[in-house]
């Protein structure tokens, strides 16, 4: 081992990520979570160009399919249920609108603990509660009443990153809210959804299903448009109150979809949001995933942007022999053009859905040549060098491959 001592805070995919990638590294990891344990279900996430080749290094490639959702694909449809375009998940090389490795966000995770808890400590129902760092370390307050001293800490802590606000400044610095709201949950699956998801979109809103691996179950999708709109991320019941009230007389399958709100165990709403940051890092703080770039979901690589940054943060570190200064800025370099491709991507597909006003010009049709070249950095635009030289333990070996566990 190197001796270095990293805490991480976060256990949803970015936080457990970048543990495998640091304990590979030879660093003493130890990754801190709010909630009790991990969270389970959650949106559907997809790993696309780049994002595959880092699950392979992983070693992790079976585990990650074996939980796929095994969606084929995507039907949008009218009022009515007529189909209006179909999407194949085997479109452009599984890299298409359904990606070929579509996984719930709470499966992911668990791979990923499955895969470090072994090797990593792990600290759930706990929080950072107080942060102070100097030339040679960073002293730890946590809201349980331990202390300790870490080399490193990492803020992979989620869009509402509560070590950003503590070392970085206010959320209002950085979030930067597209005007959509989203909101998914899991509903009883008596709508007839098999392995196809189904789309229904009109003047700016829309209702979706999409399946789950369980078959009992189904995802259900709803997203408006809000401009300024003041969502409490922890007022739930506030939250289903909205929803219902901005969805009323959408048609489609909604009215029954909107049913199952005051039952489902997994409720989430948010606003549609970005990070943006000059800088990620500050002396031996720093942040990775949604806590530094969220894209959101609108671009499909949020996913992709935690792994692949994972990957070069610890890469980076370990090679710059756990030089904060120079393993920061080295991860941010290379990070950089890959966040603002995805980021550009996911505010082009807010902007699709956006609704004229009445009488106005309709959007000019894209460039398709440039949205096609936008499209593949945002896939495949980042180097992952091999790190030679750089310690290297090697993925676990025996993991067994196992099917999500279900309720």
């Amino acid at each position: 081992m190197s001796g270095i001592e990293v805490l991480v805070a976060g256990a949803s995919i970015a936080g457990p990520a970048l543990a495998h990638w640091l304990h590979r590294r030879g660093a003493e990891v130890t990754v801190v979570e709010r909630a009790p344990g991990l969270r389970p279900g959650g949106q559907a996430v997809d790993a696309r160009g780049v994002a595959r080749e880092v699950i392979r290094r992983m070693g992790l490639d079976a585990q990650v399919r074996a939980a796929r959702t095994d969606t084929v694909g995507a039907y949008t449809v009218d009022a009515d249920g007529n189909v209006l375009e179909t999407f194949r998940a085997d479109d452009h090389g599984g890299d298409g609108y359904v990606s070929e490795i579509e996984i719930l966000r709470g499966d992911l995770s668990r791979v990923l603990h499955d895969d470090t808890r072994d090797g990593v400590e792990y600290v759930f129902g706990d929080r950072i509660a107080e942060l102070t760092q100097d030339s040679d370390g960073v002293d730890v307050v946590f809201a349980g009443g331990d202390r300790r001293r870490f080399d490193l800490v990492v803020g992979a802590d989620g869009l509402h990153s509560a070590l950003r606000a503590t070392v970085f400044g206010p959320h209002e610095r950085f979030v930067r809210h597209l005007g959509m709201v989203l909101a998914f949950y899991t509903v009883p699956n008596e709508f007839g959804v098999d392995r196809w998801m189904v789309d229904h979109q009109d003047s700016g809103r829309s209702a979706g299903l999409r399946p789950l691996p369980d078959g009992d179950r189904a995802m259900a999708m709803l997203s408006f448009g809000a401009e300024d709109l003041d969502v409490d991320h922890r007022d739930v019941e506030a939250q289903k109150r909205l929803l219902c009230e901005r969805m009323a007389g959408f048609g489609w399958m909604t009215p029954r979809i909107l049913e199952h709100v005051d039952d489902t165990p997994d409720f989430y709403l948010d606003q549609v949001a970005q990070v943006v940051m000059d800088r990620w890092s500050d002396g031996r703080v720093a942040l990775l995933g949604d806590a530094a770039f969220s894209s959101s979901p609108m671009s499909g690589g949020g996913t992709g942007l935690a792994l692949v940054g994972a990957y070069l943060l610890a890469g980076e570190l370990a090679a710059a022999g756990w030089d904060p200064e120079i393993g920061f800025a080295r991860y941010e370099e290379r990070m950089r053009p890959f966040v603002e491709a995805n980021q550009e991507i996911g505010r082009m597909h807010v902007q699709s859905r956006d609704v004229p006003e009445e009488g106005g010009e309709p959007p000019p049709e894209p460039d398709m040549d440039a949205l096609m070249a936008l499209v593949e950095r945002a896939v495949n635009g980042v180097e992952l060098p091999d790190y030679a030289g750089v310690p290297d333990s090697g993925p676990s070996v025996g993991r067994p491959v196992t099917s999500p566990a279900r309720p």
